[in-house]
């Protein structure tokens, strides 16, 4: 039987939206590199024609959230046997999703009963 793990993280905070070209173009760029960078062909925002990525920017409203306060929850596993924790763990990894894998066994509950 599968288990539904999950991560919610709520943010709260004084949200503000800009919609300057300037200002979302930097914004977009510097998202683009991130994602892109580890890439083995790395796409940049200036690889796209300068007309094209203004139209673009004008179907985009950008915005900001000054966070004030985290809530965080998460269900890894942490309820179940270690042998369906171990087989989480084994098919998180196989299908290349090691970061997750890791919440689940950091989640693993230690012999006191009680998550790392």
């Amino acid at each position: 039987m599968p288990t539904w793990n999950y991560l919610a993280i709520h943010a709260y905070g004084t949200l503000s939206f800009f919609d300057e070209p300037e200002e979302l173009r930097d914004h977009v760029g510097r998202m683009t590199d991130t994602h892109e960078t580890p890439r083995a062909a790395p796409w940049a925002v200036s690889d796209a024609p300068a007309a094209f990525v203004d139209q673009m920017l004008k179907a985009i409203v950008g915005f900001k959230l000054r966070i004030t306060k985290l809530e965080g929850k998460w269900k890894m596993s942490q309820n179940r046997p270690a042998a369906d924790i171990d087989g989480v763990i084994t098919g998180l990894t196989n299908n290349n999703l090691p970061d997750v894998a890791a919440l689940v066994e950091r989640s693993r509950p230690d012999a006191a009963g009680q998550g790392r």
